[in-house]
């Protein structure tokens, strides 16, 4: 019993993962490329590396993710980082498959108020629904979920906190208004992300979560 107990659950979080990971592929190809928000996180970074230094946005986010995957391996556990790879390997498939088939447009540039609304609450909803499912949709997630658990401050803030930096960055090559309206998007799928994370569970503890290298690791689930 117990058996098919555990195998319901890991069904219930695989299914939640992919059902995030699709909404955020989803809002990153049909609101933010259709209406040219731009991005944080480590694909903010990189393209500014290939801005700055000319450096393929592959090779940068492929920089940044190794070191935050074996830290992760390290604190969350191999079941943490197999079902962020799970997440990352669904998305890339998924967008691909939008990006080819997708004849839907959702033309919000005459409105970007509202495409920065919803990109924010579809974002913020996908990333929660994968980090309750016990992964991360990428390395700045990972990052994001590390830090809000050493300095227990709630995971939306340091989501926030990291991507804000990241686009006043971003200034370097993207347009001024539409770098606005991505802060704006952030902030919200920040609120949302705590949100997501947090209903039904208790209040984040101020403690550190992260467990020592030496002790057992956690899986990542926050569900």
């Amino acid at each position: 019993m117990r058996k098919e107990d555990g195998s319901m659950n890991m069904l219930l979080r695989l299914i939640v993962i992919l059902s995030g990971t699709l909404l955020l592929a989803f809002t990153y190809y049909h609101i933010n490329y259709q209406n040219h928000l731009t991005e944080g996180g480590f694909v903010g970074l990189s393209l500014l590396g290939k801005y700055v230094l000319g450096i393929s946005p592959s090779l940068t986010i492929l920089i940044l993710d190794i070191p935050v995957l074996l830290i992760a391996m390290i604190f969350k556990g191999r079941a943490f980082v197999v079902n962020t790879f799970i997440s990352v390997a669904a998305f890339t498939l998924f967008y691909g498959l939008m990006e080819q088939y997708s004849g839907w447009v959702i033309d919000l540039q005459d409105n970007l108020p509202v495409a920065a609304l919803l990109s924010g609450v579809l974002t913020g909803l996908g990333a929660g629904m994968v980090l309750r499912g016990g992964g991360a949709s990428g390395g700045d997630d990972i990052l994001s979920l590390l830090i809000s658990e050493w300095k227990g401050i709630k995971v939306g803030t340091v989501f926030i906190l990291m991507d804000v930096i990241v686009l006043g960055l971003s200034l370097f090559y993207m347009p001024l208004k539409e770098t606005l309206y991505t802060v704006m998007a952030v902030v919200i799928a920040g609120y949302v992300i705590t949100l997501t994370t947090s209903l039904g569970r208790s209040k984040l503890s101020k403690a550190p979560k992260i467990q020592p290298a030496l002790s057992k690791p956690q899986d990542g689930t926050v569900m």
